[in-house]
């Protein structure tokens, strides 16, 4: 398992992304506004990156661990406890899980398919769903 995302709960992503722009050597690497939700990647230089959302709620923190098999990593929290919260669930770069410990932490498992989707989709100029800076 790998640390690849910090999914952050926001209530203004305009303001949020720039504060963790300030982090020294963060830079954005991409930004959508597409089904009700504004969602931006903060690559901070080494892993995780920061997802800022507003459809996640606000203050809230859910770490995305890479798995290459969401079964297997799957049912093995589950036979120690942990619960079934969604999933699996479509993302851009493939299934995802999440799960909540016995404490209600939760964690979320996504079996990376397409690991450049998010930022092919970016890098597309015709895609109406980027949100570019001027």
């Amino acid at each position: 398992m790998e640390l690849r995302f910090l999914y952050v709960g926001s209530t203004d992503t305009e303001r949020d992304v720039a504060a963790w722009l300030t982090v020294p050597g963060a830079r954005l690497r991409w930004r959508f506004q597409a089904f009700g939700a504004d969602v931006a990647a903060v690559d901070l230089g080494t892993a995780p990156v920061v997802l800022v959302a507003d459809h996640r709620p606000p203050g809230s923190l859910l770490p995305v661990y890479a798995v290459t098999d969401l079964d297997g990593a799957t049912d093995a929290l589950l036979a120690g406890g942990w619960t079934r919260i969604v999933g699996p669930v479509g993302t851009p770069e493939g299934p995802a899980v999440v799960l909540a410990g016995a404490d209600g932490t939760a964690v979320a498992l996504l079996r990376v398919d397409r690991p450049d989707a998010m930022d092919d989709a970016y890098g597309d100029a015709g895609n109406e769903h980027a949100v570019r800076t001027p």
